[in-house]
């Protein structure tokens, strides 16, 4: 049996996890004190006498043969225990829980501490970033900093992991408004992990209900809407809501957000307003809403003037994302989800931009990267719930993709494809040519549109980028990115250089 493992950095947690493991009723063992009884010294003192090297060859010894006998109960490693490579490998049975902390907060909690490698702050923060990718490969769940008792809040999601399909990971997604958490993987729902109890009221639309509607488990009822933008409207929430009402939902019931964006999007705006709020888990079926619009709470309704401009923000209580359902997604769908990927990618930068263009058109991407995306996303979300400063990086893109929508009634682009070309704007505005024309070969080799039809016209774009919701008494702020992973939000532009740039795009 798999033993829940807590890897971590120094002043991570993990003492507190195993205690809160421990209270659930788990057999617990933590590494550090069990390396103190070997040696017969404290750490630091240990370090002192054997020298690092030695001491790191016996804690491979004592915790690689724990790991591999280990059947099983809980136990919290020390900060460095995964530079073993015997470590790691044992570690491949068991769920591998990484308890995440920044390294100004480490330090805040490890300063004046008998830390025989945490002597300033900067020397934590270099020894942060060197363990970081092995903390990242290793993890199966991820939990978030969320203060104190996080570990006990998130532990049942994680035991749950033993009994979902092999590859699925978690996230314990947190910010200013609440937890939850988010699973991943091939096949997770089929799996019998629910997020919530009590009854669950499908939302769904008439293409992915009849596909996965028996999936996530007993409904006590369904309200499917017509695929596509068009559904997302003041009148389509009233007639689901209705729905709802007819069906006996109550305010202790949940809804199911079933589909992609659109359904997302609206499934929350209702159980934000249903009888003053009830909870929603998102069900992501496509790309698009597995790597971004599921998670962080967004949820709203399109006007005539404007996409989005009728909203509130209502975190999900679960997200389930199942990988498998993209491989139902018709071709222009998928191709559609991979620009919001792409955002993504041209955001974070390093790793998973490289990921990101290494995609293969026309195939969907693996569960990792899906999860890499996800993570990304809320980890900004966390910085800034509100949408008042950095989670306005997330727009990069989507000023003039909105414009396209909004100017072409919604009906002429798939939020993808209008986003792709506002991408082509927004690079073309950070005088990131080269960039710009990477993206562009990107775009064209997914099969997605690098130019505006002829008949689009150029006014109603531009008079969609002046009414964008996020504008100001100053104007409207784009989002710029003068290269990977250094998103610039909230610039200014030169009215004449947009006009330019949406011209271009029409050329």
């Amino acid at each position: 049996m798999p033993a829940v493992v807590f890897i971590g950095f120094m002043g991570a947690g993990k003492s507190s996890a195993l205690a809160a493991a421990r209270d659930a009723g788990l057999e617990s063992t933590e590494v550090d004190e069990l390396m103190e009884r070997e040696l017969g010294m404290p750490i630091r003192e240990a370090f002192e006498t054997l020298g690092e090297e030695a001491f790191r060859a016996r804690e491979a010894e004592v915790v690689g043969d724990l790991l591999e006998r280990a059947d099983g109960g809980a136990i919290a490693l020390g900060g460095g225990s995964v530079l073993s490579e015997r470590v790691r490998a044992a570690l491949e049975r068991h769920v591998v829980v990484w308890l995440q902390i920044s390294a100004e907060e480490a330090w805040g909690r490890i300063e004046g501490t008998e830390r025989p490698l945490a002597r300033s702050s900067d020397q934590v923060a270099a020894l942060l970033y060197q363990r970081l990718p092995l903390y990242e490969r290793l993890a199966d769940a991820v939990v978030m900093p969320a203060g104190a008792g996080v570990a006990a809040r998130a532990l049942p999601a994680i035991r749950a992991l033993a009994g979902m399909p092999g590859g699925t990971r978690l996230l314990w997604a947190a910010s200013a408004g609440g937890e939850y958490p988010v699973m991943v993987g091939a096949g997770a729902l089929g799996a019998a992990w629910w997020p919530l109890e009590g009854r669950r009221f499908c939302v769904t639309d008439r293409g992915v209900g009849p596909l996965y509607g028996g999936r996530i488990g007993p409904v006590a009822g369904t309200v499917e809407v017509e695929p596509g933008e068009s559904a997302k409207t003041l009148a389509e929430a009233e007639r689901v809501m209705r729905e709802l009402t007819a069906a006996g939902m109550t305010r202790e019931d949940h809804v199911a957000a079933l589909g992609g964006g659109v359904v997302g999007d609206l499934g929350g705006f209702v159980a934000h307003t249903y009888q003053r709020g009830v909870p929603v888990v998102q069900v992501p079926t496509t790309l698009v809403a597995q790597v971004d619009s599921a998670y962080g709470g967004k949820t709203g309704v399109d006007l005539p003037e404007g996409k989005n401009y009728v909203g509130a923000y209502h975190l999900p209580a679960g997200v389930l994302a199942d990988t498998e359902t993209l491989r139902t997604l018709p071709a222009e769908e998928l191709a559609a989800g991979f620009v919001e990927m792409l955002k993504t990618g041209l955001l974070a930068g390093g790793g998973l931009w490289r990921r990101v263009r290494e995609a293969v058109p026309g195939e969907p991407p693996d569960a990792d990267v899906v999860f890499a995306c996800a993570r990304y996303k809320c980890e900004v979300v966390a910085a800034d719930e509100r949408d008042s400063g950095l989670r306005q990086v997330l727009n990069l893109g989507h000023t003039v993709g909105h414009a396209i929508e909004a100017a072409t009634g919604y009906r002429r682009y798939r939020h993808g494809e209008a986003v792709g070309l506002g991408l082509l704007a927004a690079l073309r505005l950070s005088d990131a040519d080269v960039l710009r024309d990477e993206v562009e070969e990107a775009l064209e080799s997914w099969g997605l549109p690098r130019r505006l039809e002829r008949d689009v016209r150029v006014e109603d774009v531009l008079d969609a980028v002046a009414r964008d919701k996020k504008r100001t008494a100053a104007g409207v702020g784009f989002v710029l990115l003068p290269e990977p992973g250094r998103p610039r939000p909230g610039i200014l532009v030169d009215q004449a250089r947009v006009r330019a740039t949406v011209e271009e795009l029409t050329a």
